[in-house]
């Protein structure tokens, strides 16, 4: 595949895993958004939603790719989706420390614009105990900030400098967790929600697809490799 067709394909790319973020723009500013019965949590659910499937996505690449050779190119799109899932994980956090806690946005706003930089780390410190007292009390904060985390280290370590720092093995070690960041984040799906209700079947169902099939090809690969030690 040439090098401009693969320019085409990533511009189309980043365009599909922007359309979340700028139709949620495009609520906010027309006031749909605020003509909604809870506006905070229509955005908490979207934006975990959206980083929920875009994470999904990225981990369907590499079993897709593998179905035919010709697929291959599919890589080059892997590292891209995975950030747009930091992406909107990191809005769904942002959901909660500025909007749920009672962070005063305005207040903070005003400060930094009048050069008070501090005064948006004095309002964050303002709201921490609550925070705090939410996350030892409530596990399904607990299990979605650490997946969180995880998807941080990986967006950290996605630069290919910081792979060769690293060193291939090392680096493939550490973004075997995505697995385990998408797995915190269907149960951080599941805790979340009422009892009863069954909105995450369907995330759960993807993910449980997608880890079959890591299972399946990591048996085959050994009995190949066990196969070619006999012959």
């Amino acid at each position: 595949m040439s090098k401009r067709v693969i320019i085409l394909l990533k511009a189309f790319v980043h365009l599909l895993c922007l359309a979340p973020f700028v139709w949620l723009l495009h609520l906010y500013q027309n006031g749909s958004l605020g003509l909604l019965p809870d506006p905070v949590n229509f955005i908490t659910h979207f934006t975990g939603d959206w980083a929920l499937w875009t994470l999904l996505a990225c981990l369907t690449i590499t079993p897709v790719r593998r179905l035919h050779t010709s697929l291959g190119f599919l890589i080059r799109f892997r590292r891209m989706v995975g950030l747009y899932a930091f992406f909107y994980a990191t809005l769904h956090l942002l959901t909660y420390v500025l909007l749920f806690s009672g962070y005063d946005i305005p207040t903070a706003l005003a400060g930094v614009q009048s050069g008070h930089l501090s005064e948006a780390w004095t309002q964050f410190k303002l709201v921490w105990p609550r925070m705090w007292d939410d996350i030892r009390k409530r596990r399904f904060i607990q299990v979605g900030f650490a997946a969180w985390v995880i998807l941080l280290l990986l967006a950290a370590t996605s630069p290919s400098a910081i792979m060769r720092a690293m060193g291939g093995k090392n680096w493939q070690r550490l973004h075997w967790s995505v697995y385990l960041a998408a797995w915190l984040g269907v149960t951080h799906f599941w805790w979340m929600v009422k009892p009863g209700v069954m909105s995450p079947l369907r995330v759960t169902i993807v993910l449980d697809v997608l880890l079959l099939a890591r299972m399946g090809y990591w048996v085959m690969k050994k009995i190949k490799a066990r196969r070619n030690l006999a012959a």
